[in-house]
């Protein structure tokens, strides 16, 4: 078994895709990208890029609350992938299925929230359609443009590369954190989770990464998806305080939680994490901050697979994400053992001591 079949989410969309036949025409192979690059007739210079994203039981399983957060993600988590491939937006089509019995307020809200978070990127709304269902799904499909002599995808990284995100991380998570644990919404109000996606730093990036992917799915899954992509490993070094959101921080320390599990856990806040040669890191932070966006290095990539916290203690914790990613699916969907395998993960890695239900 390779590493990108110890992932159950990699192993079900290899099953879908061995049902369809594949374009010629396409660029990117299976996992390889966050949009699908598509060569463009009598256009020797850019590539199609398309992607699709569904917000559904991030609804159902109570994560989102706020129909804005509903609308707001459903755009933002669509055009990360755009940004991870470098592409320039030309527009976004969006299907919305609610019950009959929705109020108008609350799907007016839902709108809101698309409609100003495309304003904030600058995009527009094409279309779409509407569906009367069950439960609330809401899916938007984004296209756009990108340069075929700046390909930047999720292969590429070397040892030696810099790591990088694009921001502060931590937000999804900590808003994961107070759902799962029914902790009073004053620990971390879902009016903090409004992840922003930056297409400029995108188009950057791709003059300079060696690879590029979204953290939608939280920063060590990003990591983990990279490592078994590329058949290398990263050095991390856990200076928590730098990495993570302020905000974050702060729940950490009013709940005890360790800083790991708002990395680890599986809903993120998409931002670009990206390798960099080291001789180009002084020209991309230059570019960047003329556009006011800022890098966090997070570590380094290194030749064998895996991946090692580096603790300001001086010790290395070498963890491995497979069963964390695999966790919602070997406890059948129950939340609560969810939280204490979780939990557990990290004590046996040393990380954390059991868990504390009276926090």
């Amino acid at each position: 078994m390779n590493l990108m079949n110890k992932i159950q989410e990699n192993n079900e969309i290899g099953h879908w895709s061995n049902y369809f036949s594949r374009n010629p025409k396409q660029r990117n192979k299976l996992h390889e990208s966050d949009a699908e690059l598509l060569e463009i007739p009598d256009s020797p210079d850019k590539y199609l890029a398309v992607t699709i994203d569904t917000v559904g039981e991030e609804i159902t399983s109570g994560l989102y609350q706020d129909p804005y957060t509903m609308g707001w993600v459903t755009i933002m988590a669509c055009l990360s992938d755009l940004a991870a491939v470098g592409a320039t937006p030309l527009g976004v089509v969006i299907s919305v299925s609610y019950e009959p019995f929705r109020e108008k307020d609350f799907i007016s809200e839902i709108a809101r929230g698309m409609d100003e978070a495309c304003r904030e990127l600058e995009i527009f709304i094409l279309g779409g359609d509407t569906n009367t269902t069950t439960t609330i799904s809401l899916t938007a499909c984004a296209f756009g443009l990108s340069e075929r002599d700046r390909l930047m995808t999720r292969r590429g990284c070397r040892p030696g590369d810099e790591v990088f995100i694009t921001g502060g991380a931590g937000s999804g998570n900590a808003l994961g954190l107070v759902r799962l644990s029914q902790l009073s919404d004053d620990f971390y109000p879902e009016s903090l989770y409004r992840p922003r996606v930056s297409l400029k730093a995108g188009r950057i990036l791709s003059k300079y990464a060696s690879c590029c992917m979204d953290t939608s799915d939280g920063v060590l899954t990003t990591l983990d998806q990279l490592m078994r992509l590329n058949n290398v490993g990263f050095d991390i070094d856990c200076r928590w305080e730098e990495i993570l959101l302020p905000e974050v921080m702060e729940l950490c320390n009013k709940t005890g939680t360790p800083p790991w599990m708002m990395l680890a856990g599986l809903h993120g806040e998409f931002l670009l994490m990206c390798s960099i040669p080291s001789h180009n890191v002084k020209k991309i932070r230059a570019d960047l901050g003329s556009e006011g966006i800022d890098l966090i290095k997070v570590g380094k990539v290194k030749e064998s697979p895996g991946i090692t916290l580096n603790l300001l203690s001086g010790e290395k914790i070498d963890i491995d994400m497979a069963p964390v990613r695999n966790l919602l699916q070997t406890v059948n969907g129950d939340l609560d053992r969810y939280i204490q395998e979780f939990w557990n993960m990290g004590h046996k890695w040393g990380l954390n001591g059991p868990l504390k239900r009276d926090r």
